[in-house]
């Protein structure tokens, strides 16, 4: 997972992004101009694990060292209100608490991908990895990323995909099937959980069906990436200017 989150952040491009807005901010400061912002939107990163890349990445924790609010967000949105805890106790004990507490640069929502606890046109980046496929209604959980986006703003999606060569495919159906779930028995002492997950993987739409659902769902320049032979991709559209 963390290679494939490491590929999810480099696409995003928030790096980049972050280091522009921070040197158009030291310029504003000392002109009338007024310097840009940057809200992102992780759904269903309760641990916090694709956010605390976000925050790296943007400078934030240097930036919780100095007084005043951050220009760039990173607000974490999940349905377990546990998984959010742990999220902010890690977030606390490996940043302290300002970032939380006094640049606001990071906090911790509860709420259901379904219909999120945010207004219309929020962020100007919606990411969710590894949690679309356990949403009951995808296609509802598409739209509402949709209003809270931005005009111009972009969602991304890493997700479990399917497996593109056969040959590999057989492979990791075997692997999958009969290796995962007795790891999960040996391990964790959790067979059904493990299978759970292999199913859930089988079950959710391939690459091009989940393309589609995003543009019925008013997405434009719908497109992915395949990474490992299509084991996962990374989903990406934009919402429309208006």
């Amino acid at each position: 997972h963390r290679y494939w989150k490491d590929e999810l952040l480099s696409m995003t491009g928030v790096g980049p992004m972050a280091s522009a807005l921070r040197s158009t901010s030291i310029t504003s400061a000392s002109s009338t101009e007024e310097g840009g912002k940057l809200a992102i939107l992780d759904v269903a990163g309760g641990t916090g694990d694709v956010a605390f890349r976000f925050l790296e990445s943007a400078g934030c924790p240097e930036r919780a060292k100095s007084s005043g609010r951050d220009d760039i967000t990173i607000t974490v949105c999940d349905i377990n209100p546990d998984m959010l805890r742990v999220g902010e106790r890690r977030a606390r004990d490996r940043y302290g608490n300002d970032i939380i507490d006094d640049s606001k640069a990071l906090s911790f929502q509860e709420g259901n991908a379904q219909c999120l606890p945010f207004e219309d046109n929020s962020f100007d980046l919606y990411t969710i990895a590894f949690g679309l496929r356990n949403v009951t209604d995808v296609d509802m959980a598409l739209r509402d990323a949709l209003r809270v986006l931005k005009p111009g703003g972009r969602y991304l999606c890493l997700e479990f995909s399917n497996v593109t060569n056969p040959a590999f495919a057989a492979i990791y159906d075997t692997y999958s099937f009969n290796v995962i779930p007795a790891v999960g028995e040996v391990v964790a002492n959790d067979r059904e959980s493990y299978q759970y997950l292999v199913e859930s993987i089988r079950k959710f739409c391939n690459q091009e069906e989940l393309k589609e659902r995003m543009e019925k769902s008013g997405f434009e320049n719908c497109k992915y990436t395949n990474m490992t032979g299509g084991i996962v991709a990374v989903h990406e559209g934009w919402k429309p200017l208006e």
